[in-house]
């Protein structure tokens, strides 16, 4: 005889249908190769084979000889690319920036500027369903002070909605935005169920901010309705990567049993 249906469990179905997330919550953990060199990203994808299918390559490596060569493989081994070049330059640029993106198979990519940099990107991407365009809100390592220091004389939460609506009116399929501010509340602000959002600045139970000022611990942000979470210190430096991303995954799946961590 089968039991009533866990409520959380199946909301976050109904996410996954609206969203086109996965619902196996290991697929949906974005490991950053924050690392030195491409052989530092290899040995480390090599302990987390079989747990995590999702790399995140952004500054780091960007410009290290063999980051070409260590995207391919990745690609070709089955796993999702995450490039987090935060393309910003001309309409023109970047949308041959993320054609050639959509050529090599790339699942993620970032921009971040105006409105003519963000419609020349889905320009770029076309009618292909694979790749999809996430734009930048308001980096986790800033706040309220942060931004009026630079001149804005608009908050976090009022910037991110504005940075949300605009990236919706180009087109993108989702944006790069804390835990913390509360992913279930910007949909519902935007009125659009459909948007992607993926999380950095996570840290497990008991770990440190480090220079996130708008953390959040992965159950939490789960919870709080982030898509992708993103994830490197606490990955890349423990002396065991491989039982330290499971202990993300299960976090991150008490998130949708509605249990603490």
């Amino acid at each position: 005889m089968h039991g009533t249906p866990n409520p959380a469990t199946v909301s976050i179905r109904t996410a996954a249908i609206a969203r086109d997330i996965p619902t196996n919550m290991a697929e949906r953990l974005i490991v950053a190769l924050d690392v030195p060199s491409p052989d530092d990203a290899k040995e480390l994808i090599k302990q987390l084979e079989g747990i995590v299918s999702f790399y995140k390559i952004g500054l780091w490596l960007l410009f290290a000889e063999g980051t070409d060569k260590l995207i391919d493989e990745l690609i070709k081994s089955g796993k999702n690319v995450f490039l987090d070049y935060k393309m910003f330059d001309i309409g023109e640029t970047v949308r041959k920036g993320i054609s050639r993106a959509k050529d090599r198979g790339i699942k993620f990519v970032t921009v971040h500027g105006d409105d003519e940099i963000m419609k020349a990107a889905v320009e770029g991407k076309g009618d292909c369903n694979f790749l999809k365009i996430f734009t930048i809100t308001v980096l986790t390592s800033m706040d309220d002070a942060d931004l009026k220091e630079m001149g804005y004389r608009l908050t976090v939460k009022e910037l991110i909605e504005l940075r949300v609506r605009k990236s919706l009116e180009c087109g993108c399929d989702g944006i790069i935005s804390s835990a913390a501010d509360k992913p279930n509340e910007i949909r519902q602000l935007v009125h659009n169920q459909g948007l992607l959002i993926a999380t950095p600045g996570i840290r497990p139970v008991g770990f440190k901010s480090n220079d996130h000022k708008r953390p959040a611990i992965p159950t939490q942000a789960i919870r709080d309705g982030a898509d992708y979470l993103v994830i490197g210190r606490p990955i890349i430096k423990s002396q065991d990567p491989a039982s330290m991303a499971r202990t993300v995954i299960q976090e991150m799946e008490l998130g949708v049993s509605g249990r603490s961590a």
